[in-house]
């Protein structure tokens, strides 16, 4: 048992001490039967808000109106218990207007998303509350709505996505009116704030399934409502030599395949992007068909994508890095040293070779250039692909430059005969900028 569900159980017993009803809901329920570990454990109860804050102290109201509360214990520990309630009505497809508090878990039970996450467990006596027929869609490897489909969809338009997540993160199928109620109602995914449909896609991709994930995108039509630049992938054709696998869209579905669970999304997203400029730049030239400047196009595609979806800008900055890099593994044997190592230490570069790597074995299969990276950045120690300049801004100043453009030209010039293992001191250094440079 770990800290959250002993955290949980303390709850459930002190509200049951009290004389009230209490369970364990939801996503904790699921796992427990599927035999999978879960971090967070959720309570629900008869006990109103009120009187839950009354029986822990140390409680936080963060949803009250909706019967939700945060109890934490001496550990600082949270658990959220939410009183049993029944939703009014939902005018904007994302949240109710009200609720009402109900004495009954059953009815309580009605209101969630799917059957496998409308299970109760009670850990007193150790055993499963079933009133929508979880246990036996678990079994049969079912995502369903509970109750009408187009309800819950139309109370909250993010069921769509949070549906095709959990079918492919746990490889089960969408039952058949549950995936037509999608289909008939994707394009209202709009009404949802940007940020909600950034969090479950980029959890599509980091989950496990992502390639699942996005084939259901596809098939409910949410695909071309939410990612119109993923969507036009399908069908631009590739040369077969370098492609044997088929077109772009394909070859990124591969892709996605080859993401376990626990990826990050910045790679997620740099393999999902790194193609993403080829539709745009797809030329059928004598020899091959060909995508010239489609990095650059690309960056541009992907730039704008994940503004509208408002990634942060960290996550922004090493998607793009992955997307304008990913070609530059062509050229690594050729290149020069200094060029090699300042590719080496960029930011996360282990990112770039397995985002390479997925290219390569989605495609030609062809590893040599990333095996000869990985060589690289095995063989070179931190001091080689870093070492403390030789010549800094200080230098130039005394030697008679002024700060401007040509500072930093100079300056890079000179780590560059560093890296090389041209120069190896200060006053070679100098020297060769004067023989080079003008003051």
């Amino acid at each position: 048992m770990n800290a959250s569900e002993r955290a949980a159980l303390e709850v459930v017993e002190r509200l049951r001490e009290a004389g009230h009803e209490a369970y364990f809901v939801g996503g904790c329920v699921r796992d427990r039967l599927l035999g999978v570990e879960s971090k967070d454990f959720d309570v629900t109860t008869d006990a109103e808000p009120e009187r839950v804050r009354e029986l822990f102290p140390r409680s936080e109201a963060v949803g009250e109106s909706f019967g939700v509360i945060l109890v934490k214990d001496d550990d600082g520990i949270a658990t959220e218990t939410a009183t049993y309630r029944l939703d009014r009505e939902y005018s904007d497809g994302r949240r109710p207007e009200s609720v009402a508090f109900t004495k009954s878990a059953k009815e309580d039970v009605q209101r969630r998303d799917f059957t496998i996450n409308g299970l109760l467990w009670d850990p007193i006596e150790g055993r499963l509350v079933d009133y929508v027929g979880g246990q036996a869609d678990l079994e049969a490897k079912i995502i369903r709505a509970i109750g009408d489909p187009r309800e819950r969809f139309q109370e909250d338009r993010l069921r769509m996505l949070r549906a095709v997540r959990f079918a492919a993160r746990l490889g089960f199928a969408i039952e058949p009116a549950t995936l037509e109620a999608i289909r008939e109602q994707a394009p209202a995914i709009e009404v949802i704030a940007v940020e909600r449909i950034r969090d479950e896609l980029t959890r599509i991709l980091t989950e496990g399934g992502a390639r699942r994930g996005f084939e259901l995108l596809d098939e409910t039509g949410l695909l071309e409502v939410i990612l119109p630049e993923i969507k036009t992938l399908q069908g631009v054709e590739q040369s077969a030599e370098h492609h044997p696998e088929g077109d772009v869209w394909t070859h990124t579905l591969i892709m996605l395949d080859g993401l376990p669970s626990g990826t990050t999304s910045t790679l997620a997203l740099g393999v999902l992007l790194h193609d993403v400029g080829k539709p745009a730049t797809q030329e059928f030239a004598a020899d091959r068909i060909r995508f010239n400047g489609h990095v650059e196009v690309g960056l541009e595609i992907a730039e704008k994508l994940l503004d509208r979806l408002r990634y942060s800008n960290k996550e922004k900055e090493q998607a793009l890095a992955l997307v304008g890099h990913h070609m530059r593994f062509m050229h690594v044997k050729e290149m020069r040293a200094s060029k090699l190592k300042r590719f080496l230490r960029m930011d996360r570069f282990d990112e770039h070779l397995a985002l390479h790597r997925l290219d390569c074995t989605s495609s030609h299969g062809m590893l040599s250039n990333w095996e000869f990276m990985r060589e690289q950045k095995e063989a070179l120690a931190e001091e080689e692909l870093r070492p403390p300049r030789l010549v800094t801004g200080a230098d130039l100043i005394a030697a008679g430059y002024a700060p401007g453009p040509e500072f930093k030209r100079i300056l890079e010039a000179a780590e560059d005969w560093q890296l090389e293992g041209e120069i190896a001191s200060k006053e070679e250094a100098l020297e060769r900028v004067a023989r080079e440079f003008a003051a």
